[in-house]
């Protein structure tokens, strides 16, 4: 029998804490929760979550700080939880590395909902070779982006990144030189229910560009007024 998938509740709020958890164990995932930041930071060593379920207004070290900080070791997802709507804080919260921005009060429906669809993107199978890639994947020189098992090597090193990131790439990757407007990769990596932001598109790329190397054959090219698109050399 297959084990729990485990997710990590970081929230202050001890009554919300208890409610997200009791909606996730009805849909059988093992949970934990703390209540502050030095907490969740200790815990994840510990509980090794899945996915975690962030507040961003915490008692100490605040919910920025602690994505901030686990995104120096790991790429398992994040989903921030915040009553702040603002464009700017989920940019902020998206820039730091979180794979999804939910604004208080949420729908326990639309929150289980959330964790699905991040959840499966997320589920990893034993990473192949790097010379020698399986499954669904897209190659140039001296880069492999494989959706099959949520890998990237770049000029031989394997590169982490979230989910949202490795999508991306992997579309525009699929499509060399053609160039693809902000909203249509919005919906077609967030979906058309996604109640995002344009700029959460400019986010991804910039964290993107931070972690491949130049090369002389491709790029992720910026199409002024317009777009990006995956940039083949000739």
């Amino acid at each position: 029998m297959p084990s729990k998938q485990k997710i990590l509740i970081v929230d202050d709020d001890e009554n919300i804490a208890e409610l997200i958890s009791l909606y996730l164990i009805k849909e059988c995932y093992e949970t934990k929760i703390v209540h502050d930041g030095e907490s969740a930071l200790q815990a994840f060593s510990v509980f090794s979550p899945d996915l975690i379920l962030l507040d961003l207004m915490l008692p100490g070290i605040d919910g920025y700080q602690v994505c901030r900080e686990l995104r120096k070791d790991t790429s398992v997802p994040i989903i921030m939880l915040s009553a702040k709507g603002e464009v700017f804080d989920k940019v902020l919260g998206l820039e730091l590395g979180a794979d999804d921005y939910i604004i208080k009060p949420f729908d326990s429906k639309e929150l289980v909902a959330r964790v699905k669809a991040v959840l499966r993107r997320t589920v990893q199978t034993a990473p192949s070779a790097p010379d020698s890639p399986q499954g669904q994947y897209v190659e140039y020189p001296d880069l492999v982006v494989n959706l099959t098992n949520y890998s990237v090597v770049c000029m031989g090193r394997s590169v982490e990144m979230p989910p949202k990131e490795l999508e991306l790439l992997y579309f525009l990757a699929s499509s060399p030189n053609q160039v693809f407007t902000r909203e249509q990769l919005l919906d077609h990596i967030w979906g058309y229910e996604y109640a995002g932001d344009t700029r959460t598109v400019d986010v991804h790329i910039k964290r993107l560009r931070e972690k491949l190397d130049d090369h002389p054959s491709w790029q992720l090219s910026t199409v002024w007024g317009i777009g990006y698109k995956f940039e083949v050399k000739r």
